[in-house]
């Protein structure tokens, strides 16, 4: 069978008769009378039984319409796919992401990927709590951890780079404080508090769920401070000072790690699922705009880029020159 068979069929059973089709596919009528017998001779079946009122399927031949519908959805969706790669992408890409990720590591990549594609246009909103994002029309966002369970199946979660949130202090604590040699240790120092990504009511902030990288056994660890805050950038600030210890994701604080002004305490532990993902509404018909938006962030992240460079925003604002407190 050929694809003009398949419209042929299609056309005969939604027309209900052979004249009608013939107009629908701008051909005479003899001509779908002569092309129906050949095909049923071929197949050796008959599609359609005739009476002088109406045409209408046979079993058979409502069989062969699914599977035609089917197929010619499929020839319609590949042409289409083939255009669009002709074309250069452009529409509007709408993204949510948290601040300090957004800020640091997808913003220039995102400036990046406009530069390449100049007629898409990227609205990027940052915010801590992640927006219903089909009803609110977002593509996609860039997100701290993946969706699970029930929710799974409506959506689409794919993992950009990899990340964890270690736990780190300035020399300048240890010096004054020590270093704590064992988990429970930490309920005796002075910790940071991050209390963003939620205001659930009851949302515990001061329990810090760990894992022992050796072997992955889970840890729970209740932490206290005089000192917390809904930015996680103002409190690795603090952390910087001297104000205490912290949990916090290699993405911001590597370049702090490298340069010393930071060092890990307790490193046989790490909070789980803290790597970047994209997440977005599940659907048939992702854009290509999206297709390669997502490709673009992928390659940009491969490597984790923030083990080996460091942000522009960093860059600009050497924390060596802060005076000290």
């Amino acid at each position: 069978m050929e694809r003009s068979d398949l419209e042929l069929v299609l056309a005969v059973r939604d027309q209900g008769s052979l004249t009608a089709a013939a107009l629908s596919l701008d051909v005479a009528p003899p001509v779908v009378t002569k092309r129906l017998a050949a095909l049923e001779a071929q197949l050796g079946q008959r599609l359609f039984q005739r009476t002088t009122r109406r045409v209408s399927p046979t079993a058979e031949g409502e069989t062969v319409c699914e599977r035609a519908r089917a197929l010619l959805k499929g020839f319609h969706a590949l042409e289409a796919e083939l255009q669009e790669r002709k074309a250069e992408p452009t529409g509007l890409i709408r993204l949510a992401a948290t601040f300090g990720f957004g800020r640091l590591w997808l913003g220039p990549a995102l400036a990046h990927f406009q530069e390449r594609y100049p007629r898409v246009e990227v609205q990027l909103q940052l915010t801590e709590q992640l927006p219903d994002l089909a009803l609110e029309g977002y593509d996609g966002a860039i997100w701290l951890w993946s969706v699970q369970g029930r929710q799974a199946a409506q959506w689409v979660s794919r993992r950009l780079a990899r990340n964890q949130r270690v736990l780190v202090a300035s020399p300048r604590y240890i010096k004054r404080h020590g270093e704590p040699d064992r988990l429970e240790a930490l309920q005796d120092h002075t910790c940071l508090i991050v209390r963003e990504n939620g205001n659930a009511a009851g949302q515990r902030f001061d329990i810090w769920p760990l894992h022992r990288e050796r072997d992955k056994t889970p840890a729970r660890v209740r932490v206290h401070g005089p000192l917390s805050s809904n930015s996680g950038e103002l409190v690795r600030d603090w952390c910087l000072e001297g104000r205490g210890i912290m949990l916090r994701s290699l993405w911001d604080i590597t370049p702090y790690l490298a340069s010393g002004e930071l060092v890990r305490v307790l490193p046989s532990y790490s909070m789980p699922d803290a790597d970047i993902h994209w997440l977005a509404p599940y659907r048939t018909d992702q854009p290509r705009r999206i297709r390669l938006l997502i490709d673009h962030l992928v390659a940009r992240f491969q490597g984790t880029p923030w083990k080996t460079t460091r942000p522009a925003a960093s860059r600009a604002s050497p924390r060596g020159s802060r005076p000290t407190p």
